[in-house]
């Protein structure tokens, strides 16, 4: 066996764990019954995945075998601390009874196990907090230190936030399946929340040196897609919609070297229009039900930036109004925020400094380094320069992301 063979297998398995890994568990998490026997076992299946594969060539269904191993390793496991503690053979014979090395995914309403984890992980016994972190780390994979930061927290402090989640689970005996019809419209409110904010992390990363992370994005919209099979409601086809046209702008938000593109700045013609079109025609399906709320009206804001030609020909009137019905429905100060922006846009960068110098004014931003950075580009378009200046040096402070330091600081520069 050539050196050559050894590294193109040992590189397949890191392929593999990047793509396969969060799938994997998620399915050995059903198998097993229990989040840590489930990890533990994925660790074992890919390490024996790294020596064997180079040995004995790489599987021709990769992810079948990883489960397969992995459930093996945990039911060999438990065997070897039966001695100590009876109950853990009892366990093993259940799980090996229980399941099979048939790992097909018959579930009548929905074929994939992430989507009954995130169902498990936002089940309404555990807090909003927790259901969202352990959503992000066991579903997508999130590091806890990127969870911290999105929740302007510590590591420690969200690590011991998912270790309690978890016991929470295991002790409560919470199901891993998809919740009954009559129970699902109660718990759709988190799981939206949850699948936008994976979104967000890839589409506009929360800190390091890219400005978005495809894989996550990727994943959104697919658990999106999974959803609206399950569930046709309209916030349901409000987010997956709203999370296509932003999508759709991707190639177009960053140049060549990587940095940032401001929207008004973007090749148009770079824009995916298979995404501008399905996410169109799922707002017209949702405003068509009625039902529809802040999801949907944010979409639709979405699709009259994608509509556009230019952004001097953008429709900022309609997108003000829509913004006044989204403030009516989510009243949150990056809304405000938003709608600031889009009457400077309206009425001119006077009018739209007004609005967010109150909003500042309030504190409810005041750590927010966009929000800066939107009075800072109003500052500058009224000639303004020193308070541009303070302003753009108050979002440095704040911003954690490589791309938009990048802009800000060639900004600063320019004045």
């Amino acid at each position: 066996m050539s050196d050559e063979t050894v590294k193109l297998a040992r590189d397949r398995v890191e392929d593999v764990y990047r793509s396969e890994s969060r799938h994997v568990l998620a399915t050995l998490i059903r198998l097993l019954g229990d989040f840590d026997t489930a990890e533990e076992a994925l660790h074992e299946a890919f390490a024996a995945a790294m020596e064997q594969w180079p040995r004995d060539g790489v599987p021709a269904n990769p992810r079948a075998w990883l489960v397969s191993t992995g459930r093996f390793k945990a039911i060999d496991g438990l065997r070897r601390r039966a001695r100590y503690n009876a109950t853990l053979d009892e366990l093993a014979k259940h799980i090996e009874t229980s399941t099979s090395d048939s790992f097909e995914q018959d579930d009548a309403h929905i074929a994939d196990d992430r989507l009954r984890l995130i169902f498990t992980c936002c089940h309404p016994a555990l807090k909003p907090e927790a259901q969202i972190a352990l959503t992000l780390r066991e579903v997508c994979g999130l590091t806890t230190e990127e969870i911290a930061h999105a929740f302007l927290s510590t590591p420690s402090t969200l690590a011991q936030r998912i270790v309690r989640a978890k016991a929470k689970i295991r002790d409560a005996r919470i199901p891993y399946e998809v919740p009954s019809p009559s129970d699902l419209p109660g718990r759709l409110d988190t799981v939206l929340h949850v699948i936008y904010l994976v979104f967000n992390e890839g589409y506009s990363a929360s800190f390091g040196a890219s400005l978005t992370r495809a894989d996550l994005s990727g994943e959104a919209i697919r658990l999106g897609r999974l959803l609206l099979q399950l569930l046709p409601e309209p916030e349901v086809m409000g987010l997956l919609a709203l999370m296509l046209l932003h999508e759709s702008r991707r190639a177009a938000r960053t140049s060549d070297t990587g940095d940032l593109v401001l929207l008004e700045q973007q090749d148009r013609s770079l824009w995916n229009r298979d995404y501008i079109r399905e996410g169109v025609a799922l707002i017209e399906r949702a405003l068509a039900l009625r039902r529809f709320g802040p999801y949907t009206l944010q979409a639709a804001i979405a699709a009259v930036h994608a509509e556009a030609p230019s952004a001097v020909e953008t429709d900022w009137a309609q997108i003000v109004a829509l913004y006044d019905l989204l403030l009516r429905a989510d009243p949150s100060p990056i809304i405000q925020l938003n709608r600031a922006v889009a009457v400077a846009m309206r009425d001119g960068p006077a009018k739209g400094l007004v609005l967010l110098d109150g909003l500042l004014a309030s504190g409810k931003l005041e750590n927010y380094h966009l929000a800066h950075a939107a009075r800072a580009d109003l500052c500058r378009r009224l000639g303004k320069k020193t308070e541009a200046r303070v302003s753009y040096e108050r979002a440095l402070a704040l911003v954690a992301q490589e791309p938009e330091r990048r802009f800000l600081e060639k900004r600063l520069a320019e004045l």
